[in-house]
């Protein structure tokens, strides 16, 4: 699979000076950690789920969720865990060669380390279809269970399944204990740093440890409680290069009551003659408040964060389209890199300073997700990625 798999090679030709590179659940970790992209979260109580894969991945979807935890109530986790195993056999037999479906990447979130055992000898062969679990509410005390589970299931199958730790308990989020569980969660992360794709950031949890909740016209960043535990995670984690850390979730997808003026400018749909259904686009974007997501999207990147959770189908396209990168921000990393004494220069572009020590760690970072997300030509930008008929379906 790759992004922007859905564009005919005439397309591709047209919008990027260099295209997405396909991956699968054999790639290296660090190609499948930058390549999560809009990570889709489904109830695992979800009955059709093996016969809309197809149709969710013709639309862009490259890495899923079916979760056993907070999606679904206590009671219906028996009938869930049944669903789930039945729906990874489905997906299994649709995989093979001869019918040739293609699923993304695709993960589990379970309740607790014994889940991982149990689907595993459920599904039987069906465990090649995954390429791994998500563990909840991950501290220092309950992270080792889910990661020796996980160390036996790998042993055992010989398959290369991950772990994604969730960042979301008390513990984590906290004051008083917040750095110092930090610190032991990277701790014991990096004795296990091969099976383990990357960190996700649980915000809503977060948001409920102190009784919050964002509007349709605010990123979480605008929550400052929230927005300094992000920090400390991104701190600890970021810096770190074994580790990808994933953005929060976006909760709307539907029009609300606002109070500001919209998040998204005008200015880059009006300026696309050669378009003309890219005011409509904008509209649309506004209609599903997704113009705030493009913005928490724009923040995540700022902040060190790639990829973002997400729960609705129409939020994968405007994800992915904020995480290719311009032919400006390629120009300006092969630039740094180039200067290998030090050193500094102005941009190509005559608008920016290039000074190659400082900014070469964020340089490395640019071309790794150039990549998987592909590198857009000089003349086009997120809007050419963004179509009327998707947006807010």
């Amino acid at each position: 699979m790759r992004h922007f798999g859905y564009l005919t090679p005439g397309q591709d030709e047209s919008l990027f000076s260099q295209a997405p590179q396909p991956f699968d659940r054999d790639s290296d970790r660090g190609t499948l950690g930058m390549a999560l992209g809009a990570t889709l979260y489904s109830p695992g109580t979800t009955p059709d789920y093996a016969r809309r894969i197809g149709a969710l991945v013709d639309g862009g979807v490259t890495s899923a969720v079916l979760c056993l935890e907070d999606a679904i109530r206590d009671a219906d986790v028996p009938a869930a865990e049944r669903n789930v195993a039945a729906q990874l056999a489905e997906l299994h037999r649709a995989a093979a060669p001869q019918v040739r479906v293609t699923p993304p990447l695709l993960f589990v979130r379970v309740r607790h380390p014994d889940q991982i055992r149990s689907l595993i000898k459920e599904i039987g062969p069906a465990a090649a279809i995954l390429t791994g679990f998500v563990f909840p509410k991950f501290t220092a005390t309950s992270g080792p269970g889910f990661l020796e589970v996980l160390a036996e299931i790998r042993a055992e199958t010989g398959l290369p399944l991950y772990g994604m730790p969730v960042l979301e308990a008390p513990e984590t989020i906290y004051a008083e204990t917040r750095v110092r569980e930090l610190l032991a969660v990277r701790n014991l992360l990096a004795r296990h740093a091969d099976a383990v794709l990357a960190v996700r950031i649980g915000a809503t949890d977060m948001c409920g440890l102190f009784g919050l909740r964002r509007s349709n016209d605010q990123t979480v960043y605008d929550l400052t409680l929230v927005r300094e535990v992000i920090a400390d995670i991104v701190n600890v984690f970021g810096r770190d290069a074994r580790f990808v850390v994933t953005g929060p979730v976006w909760e709307y997808f539907a029009r609300g009551e606002r109070i500001f003026k919209p998040l998204l400018r005008e200015s880059p749909f009006r300026a696309r003659d050669d378009l003309p259904n890219a005011v409509l686009v904008r509209r649309q974007l506004v209609r599903h408040d997704l113009d705030g997501l493009l913005r928490e999207v724009v923040l995540d990147k700022a902040t060190g964060i790639t990829g973002k959770t997400v729960i609705h189908p129409s939020h994968v396209r405007p994800v992915h389209a904020m995480l290719v990168v311009t032919a400006e921000e390629h120009c300006d990393a092969l630039a740094t890199l180039c200067l290998t004494d030090g050193g500094v220069r102005s941009s190509e572009y005559a608008n920016k300073m290039i000074e190659s020590k400082p900014h070469a760690r964020w340089a490395a970072g640019i071309l790794r997700r150039a990549a998987v997300f592909g590198v857009l030509r000089p003349d086009r930008t997120f809007v050419d990625l963004l179509d009327i008929e998707d947006v807010g379906a």
